[in-house]
């Protein structure tokens, strides 16, 4: 185990022609050649300087498939002085990890060598599998790097997690899924070859598409379509073109794909279907992703998302229930946790519907990016030193309490903004209540600042 996934002495992986897949060959072997982590790996950067500098201290790599996570570990373990040492968290078990543990204590003792132990997929060891780490991370005995796609906040040991550095990888934007690509294309030694077919730009942009920011899914695809593709009567050489991709991208995302159209095409039939007010084609679309394996805890956001989104405050207890199911699957897991999804997706779509909510944060997230950001105005101010209140900190703030009906006529937007409004509940469900809330307080206002 003193390499990672056995790679050979040299440190050297197998290149093209040795039936290693196009993904695993064009594995960024140096920073430099990783795409798309830039904040966190451009010269300069702390991440950056560490790694160069071999001091690296306990990371957590947080960040969607195909962003680099595991690459990133192995560009580490070519570059460390430290033992390196990596784990699967779906085959190891306590007895490893105990084991491993001792031996990077005794080598600590002996040599001073640090261990640097990389868990692929932390988020599946349990707590007392996690828990075995953490008195070598406190001593120093080793360097702990996890790697997850997974939330850490909820997924890793809080001491654990509190020993760590989180640094989130970002899934990689289009753009650099196509360099990735034309990277591949063009390797005669790790990429597709010297017998590459012609490959239109069309379809690279298509497959960086479908990727949604995967750079595996993008290589594994590329390959399918470059030893799929027909032979061009013109030319006599294989050629990829925008059709034969489709082709190709419509069976795999049927057949095997949760994450790529038939993904989106499922979760907006879901949504589009809460929307119109139909309950039945809402739990049908629901148990279409349950039953395909689709992540329970993706469907609960988008509930929770939902219930602010479209119903907002029209039936302000459905972003209660929304997130009730999102706890529910939380603590019960699957299969158990789907009727508490249904019963979600069910309220949601019975619920009355309001964007006013969305609508308001909208148009204020406009004013805040395109005015100038005018200073809070003083009334508004707290006053807690002898300073701010003699720079007239609060001076003229109404507090509500003690006017009639806890109602005061006091601007609190910018000068600016005076009179602007963000928020228009509708007459449906509880925000007609709340619309003739405002209303009220509109007419209790009126006498006031027509006052001389």
């Amino acid at each position: 185990m003193s390499s990672l996934f056995d790679d050979d002495a040299s440190g050297q992986r197998p290149a093209s022609g040795t039936g290693t897949p196009l993904a695993e060959r064009m594995r960024p072997r140096m920073l430099d050649e990783i795409v798309g982590q830039d904040v966190l790996l451009a010269p300069g950067k702390p991440l950056r300087a560490a790694i160069d500098r071999d001091v690296l201290q306990s990371i957590i790599l947080w960040g969607p498939p195909g962003s680099g996570k595991t690459t990133l570990a192995r560009v580490i373990a070519d570059t460390t002085r430290g033992r390196f040492v990596p784990f699967s968290a779906v085959l190891s078990g306590i007895k490893e990890i105990r084991e491993v543990m001792a031996v990077a204590e005794e080598r600590r003792r002996r040599t001073g060598q640090r261990t640097i132990v990389f868990i692929d997929e932390i988020h599946r060891f349990n707590r007392a599998q996690q828990d075995a780490f953490l008195p070598r991370v406190e001593t120093g005995d080793i360097v702990l790097i996890g790697a997850t796609t997974e939330n850490p906040s909820f997924e890793v040991n809080a001491a654990l997690l509190s020993r760590s550095k989180v640094f989130v990888l970002r899934a990689l934007a289009q753009e650099d899924v196509v360099a990735i690509l034309g990277r591949a294309v063009a390797d005669g030694e790790r990429g597709l070859g010297p017998e590459a077919p012609a490959i239109d730009d069309e379809a690279i942009a298509a497959i960086a598409r479908f990727a949604n920011g995967d750079a595996r899914a993008a290589l594994n695809l590329l390959e399918l379509a470059a030893a799929s593709a027909p032979i061009a009567p013109s030319s006599g050489r294989r050629h990829v073109n925008l059709l034969h991709l489709e082709g190709l991208i419509e069976r795999r995302a049927l057949l095997y794909d949760k994450t790529g159209e038939e993904h989106y095409n499922l979760i907006s039939a879901l949504h589009k279907s809460m929307r119109s007010g139909d309950p039945d084609a809402s739990v049908y679309w629901l148990a279409r992703m349950i039953e395909a394996g689709e992540d329970p805890l993706y469907i609960a956001r988008r509930l929770v998302r939902f219930a602010s989104e479209d119903v907002g405050n029209a039936d302000p207890q459905a972003l209660t229930v929304a997130v009730a199911a999102k706890d529910a699957v939380h603590f019960i897991g699957m299969p158990e946790g789907n009727t508490a999804l249904a019963q979600a997706a069910i309220y949601l779509a019975t619920a009355p519907k309001s964007d006013a909510v969305y609508a308001a944060y909208t148009e204020a997230a406009v004013d805040a990016h395109a005015q100038v950001a005018e200073p809070v105005p003083l009334h508004l101010r707290n006053a807690p030193t002898k300073l701010m209140k003699a720079l007239d900190y609060g001076k003229g703030y109404q507090h509500a309490h003690d006017e009639p009906d806890a109602v005061t006529d006091m601007p609190c937007l910018p000068p600016s903004l005076s009179g602007r409004t963000y928020y228009r509940p509708t007459d449906r469900g509880f925000e007609q209540e709340v619309r003739e809330r405002l209303s009220r307080r509109d007419h209790q206002r009126r006498p006031r600042t027509q006052e001389p």
